[in-house]
């Protein structure tokens, strides 16, 4: 068998895997927030920036200057993780004052409406790296000049990846801390749960073999009392099952001491007697004792065989059989049996009947039932052997027939009944054994006009064609 592993592993590496992905799932949303945290926040500081260096434009002569304060500057200037860049165009566009090529805005760039300005927000590259840009529209009314000039601030990313990665990477240390945990709170959580599991295992290893009481339910959880349920009627089916073959080994044992007895009480008188007709007759007796004897121990041997068949069935090891074929074989070979005692054998079968079963156990049903039907049914009388679709067997005999009161007592183990014969009572018990173990059902009927119609019934399923 292959080894699975423990549950509490299988749970916790369950576990382990959707904590990971939801790991996962987390610190991709985390990032992003971060990101979108970060831009908004050093979108916030270019924007004072620029609103800094806007206040200090100025107009000298009817030529706009621009005064750039040092705290306009200060927040990005010695950020070692980025640089700061400016710059300033009067109202036709010339260069006021700061760096002259900064990446004017994208044809078709909004205006924010997170700020009341008249501020642009857009990505670009200068001097070869990534840099966000604000452009702000500010305008100039003094003595002398009137317009609007632009401000430009940009801001390499370094800060802003760097805020980034530090609110990411603080986030998955607090997550991973947190699956960690939330493990170790699952783990004593599942062992705590399998505690009444390892328990009743202990009970069971602890009990003796004969031990097949039932298992107490008391202070286990609700969901192993279903369990628990199951191995007590697991238990209550082997009890049964012992008592059954303690019981038959009981009634096997006394069944063969009265012919063991009888037979060795026929040898002693036969040895006292003087003539040898007497020991002719007492041979003969003898003869007729040992046949009866083997035919028990037949019987006792076959009901042993139906136990190892009944398991084979229970365990997927049934056989496709054709029951008219196995019917018609076993009448060929009993027809000379029923000539030499009168009776005449006949066979229905006209077309194929497919069963799912144990062909030696089958082949033994069919055996016991010509075989009682002969043994009970007088000379000159007549025997039916009767396969019909989807899959019934009947056997019929106009023989004296069985009252109604006793057709279901003659199915017990070494019932007889005097009218049908002095046999040991096995044959019909064997019958209902070989049934049980293919799930057919067996039911005794009045004979057409007389006797007896013995039935039997394979299920649904079993008929079906190969």
């Amino acid at each position: 068998m292959a080894e699975h592993g423990s549950l509490r592993g299988r749970l916790l590496r369950r576990l382990s895997l959707l904590l990971a992905l939801i790991l996962l799932a987390s610190s991709l949303s985390a990032y992003w927030s971060a990101r979108r945290a970060a831009d908004t926040a050093y979108d916030r500081t270019l924007l004072a920036s620029a609103r800094a260096v806007g206040d200090g434009l100025h107009s000298n002569d009817g030529r706009l200057q621009a005064n750039v304060p040092y705290v306009a500057l200060d927040t990005f200037a010695y950020d070692s993780a980025g640089r700061i860049y400016y710059q300033v165009l009067g109202t036709d566009g010339e260069l006021v004052s700061g760096y002259e090529d900064l990446p004017a805005p994208p044809p078709g760039t909004p205006r924010t409406d997170d700020y009341p300005a008249l501020a642009r927000f857009y990505d670009g590259v200068y001097r070869g790296q990534g840099v966000r840009v604000v452009s702000l529209l500010q305008p100039v009314s003094e003595p002398g000049f009137k317009g609007m000039a632009e401000i430009r601030v940009a801001e390499t990313r370094g800060a802003r990846e760097r805020m980034a990665r530090e609110l990411l990477i603080g986030t998955l240390w607090r997550m991973g801390l947190l699956a960690v945990t939330a493990l170790i709170l699952v783990w004593l959580a599942v062992s705590a749960a399998l505690r009444p599991l390892e328990r009743l295992r202990t009970a069971l290893a602890e009990r003796t073999n004969n031990d097949l009481r039932p298992l107490p339910d008391a202070g286990l959880p609700r969901e192993l009392h279903p369990l628990v349920a199951a191995l007590n009627q697991f238990n209550a089916r082997l009890r049964g099952l012992f008592e059954r073959q303690s019981q038959f080994i009981t009634e096997a044992a006394h069944e063969l001491r009265t012919p063991l007895a009888a037979l060795k009480a026929r040898i002693t008188l036969g040895l006292r007697a003087e003539q040898p007709e007497a020991w002719r007759q007492t041979l003969e007796q003898a003869a007729q004792h040992g046949d009866d004897l083997t035919r028990l121990a037949n019987q006792l041997l076959s009901l042993g065989r139906i136990e190892s068949g009944a398991r084979a069935i229970s365990e997927g090891g049934a056989q496709r059989i054709d029951l008219s074929l196995l019917s018609r074989e076993l009448a060929l070979a009993l027809a000379p049996l029923a000539h030499e005692r009168g009776v005449a054998l006949a066979l229905e079968a006209d077309q194929p009947v497919w069963v799912d079963g144990e062909p030696v156990l089958l082949n033994e049903l069919l055996n016991n039932l010509i075989d009682n039907a002969l043994a009970h049914t007088p000379a000159g009388s007549n025997l039916v052997l009767r396969v019909q679709a989807p899959a019934v067997l009947e056997v019929e005999d106009d023989g004296p027939g069985i009252p109604e009161a006793d057709r279901e007592r003659v199915f017990e183990r070494f019932y007889r009944r005097g009218t049908r014969g002095s046999g040991a009572g096995l044959g019909l018990a064997i019958v209902g054994e070989i049934c049980r173990a293919h799930g057919a059902t067996i039911s005794l009927h009045q004979g057409t006009p007389n006797g007896l119609r013995v039935r039997v019934e394979f299920p649904a399923q079993a008929a079906k064609q190969p």
